[in-house]
């Protein structure tokens, strides 16, 4: 018997998304942003690692296919090696639309007593109600559970529009807390019948026909207390490995809920940093970190002092982070090259300095221009994450931050329509600013939504120092993860800027029926190389081909 089946991401069925978004209408915000993240190959929308899998897989050889999420989902290994400590029995997909034909077997061998469906990277319903579905049609007698971030956001709304989202979820029990854990294992200790479902807090649960709410407690889960036991995955780790040493985040920007859900900010102490990866190395596969810290570099002291014992301990991980500029000088720039940092990625969010105090940033344009040379210098890859439409944004602040990237010249780049977060705090003064709306459909005084799509846009169509990210099936780290397989970094970006031109063709030829002829073939010539063996440890240099050596300057 599995006491508890954890199923991880469900990325779902790419075009069936893009349907969905385009029938919103050609200005919703969520059409605007996927619109400029995939291009058509013989009438089927493709992202970028679509195209890298099609491209690659045309010579008859049998290939991995690439995807970015695999490996062991950090999730899945915490809450796992929780429930395994109290003494469940456990077992796991991480890639629903991947494992389907595994999971359905797990399902109708009729041994699984529940499912626990993880919404770390959900923004919607659709996602969650498709396993959901799934799992109802193989294994009626299995009992759901749903619980983390997105459940977690959603608990703000109103009691009655709550329980509207559980029935449209159809699970069995939710777990509504910023730390589920505990709340976790006492569930599965009802389902085995030891215990009251009642009993538990931070839950809810379906009682005759509706949804009975339990008493609502702080839950508190010392990392330390709880670490990954990486001997419970013996073949499902691989190279990639990510890694947390703090909770939540010690800023409060203005359009960011994550602080005040998280809760106070607390970091591990570097005796047990050093303990985890001690693990992490006698696993004996893994070659690159993922700090999946929101801030792994404050405060800065202990971030040196971390990165001092790496160095001492010759992990020879090549591991990648989140930065923040206004915390990082030149030391800890020499150490982070020392110990094997690869890349970073950075909120920048605007240029403008008058946009970052509005948004309650620390960081000022300077910080920037400041950091990303010397990182460059370092070796150091970086991304810059920019938000168009931010209460106070104009024509002339988003000049700004066009001015930024093309003087700062960070290897990649992309900017997001805002978000209009009600969690965020720059709703309290939603009434001082004019701002009416929510999600994408939004307007306040200076902007509306429309405008600011159209901005970023304007980002995309101009900026020629930087390589812009696509949006979907494609973030920063798929430039480490893509190094690993045996893509040089240079034909990466390469590959990058010439899928960005493809998109940019249709954009600006939508009634064209297809992709320019010398445009496809400059994504298919960019798009192929050869894998590296599995387990083998790619140089340092990851050096590229000579036609592609002058890819990065």
């Amino acid at each position: 018997m599995i006491d508890c089946l954890f199923i991880g991401h469900n990325d779902g069925s790419f075009p069936e998304y893009v349907d969905q978004v385009r029938a919103m209408g050609p200005d919703a915000g969520p059409w605007r942003r996927v619109n400029l993240s995939f291009v058509e190959l013989d009438g089927v929308p493709h992202r970028a690692m679509d195209v890298l899998n099609r491209v690659n897989g045309r010579d008859g050889r049998r290939r991995p296919t690439l995807n970015n999420m695999e490996g062991l989902s950090p999730t899945i290994a915490y809450l796992a090696s929780h429930v395994r400590r109290h003494g469940f029995s456990f077992d796991f997909v991480t890639l629903f639309q991947d494992e389907r034909r595994r999971l359905a077997r797990l399902l109708r061998g009729g041994d699984v007593m529940a499912v626990a469906i993880t919404t770390t990277f959900y923004v919607g319903t659709w996602w969650i109600e498709e396993i959901v579905h799934f799992v109802r049609r193989l294994s009626p007698s299995t009992r759901i559970i749903v619980g983390g971030p997105y459940l977690y956001n959603q608990s703000v709304l109103a009691p009655e529009r709550m329980d509207e989202l559980f029935a449209e979820l159809d699970a069995d029990v939710y777990v509504i807390s910023r730390e589920g854990e505990l709340a976790l294992t006492r569930v599965l200790d009802a389902l085995k019948g030891r215990r009251s479902l009642g009993a538990i807090d931070n839950i809810a649960y379906r009682r005759r026909g509706r949804f009975v709410r339990t008493t609502a407690s702080p839950e508190v889960n010392p990392l330390a207390a709880n670490p990954v036991d990486y001997d419970l995955f013996p073949s499902r780790i691989g190279e990639f490995v990510a890694i947390r040493t703090s909770k939540s985040c010690p800023f409060a920007c203005a359009f960011c809920s994550y602080p005040q859900q998280a809760g106070a900010y607390v970091y591990e102490g570097i005796d047990a940093v050093e303990q985890e990866l001690d693990r992490i190395r006698r696993v004996g596969t893994v070659t690159t970190l993922a700090f999946i810290d929101d801030t792994v570099n404050v405060p800065r002291g202990r971030f040196k002092d971390l990165l001092r014992m790496m160095i001492g301990k010759g992990y020879r991980f090549r591991w990648n982070a989140n930065l923040r500029a206004d915390h990082a000088d030149a030391e800890c720039i020499d150490l982070m090259r020392r110990s094997g940092c690869e890349g970073v990625f950075l909120g920048v969010e605007s240029g403008s300095d008058a946009m970052l105090k509005r948004m309650n940033k620390t960081s000022r344009s300077a910080d920037y221009r400041r950091v990303i040379p010397q990182l460059r210098d370092a070796g150091i890859l970086t991304h810059c994450s920019l938000i168009i439409g931010f209460p106070g944004e104009t024509r002339d602040t988003v000049r700004e931050t066009i001015d930024l990237i093309e003087e700062a010249r960070p290897d990649t780049y992309r900017a997001h329509l805002w978000y209009c977060d009600p969690t965020t705090p720059v709703w309290r003064k939603r009434h001082e600013l004019g701002l009416e709306g929510a999600q994408f459909d939004w307007r306040h005084s200076t902007m509306d939504s429309a405008m600011a799509a159209d901005l970023v846009d304007e980002l995309f169509l101009t900026v020629q120092n930087s390589t812009w990210l696509p949006q979907h099936g494609f973030d920063s780290r798929c430039l480490f993860y893509l190094q690993r397989k045996g893509m040089p970094l240079p034909q990466i970006l390469r590959f990058l800027r010439a899928f960005n031109d493809a998109v940019r063709f249709r954009l600006r030829h939508p009634d064209a029926p297809g992709i320019e002829p010398s445009l496809l073939a400059q994504l298919e010539e960019c798009g192929r190389f050869e894998p590296v063996r599995a387990g083998a440890r790619p140089s340092r240099t990851d050096a590229a081909p000579p036609a592609l050596s002058a890819a990065r300057a």
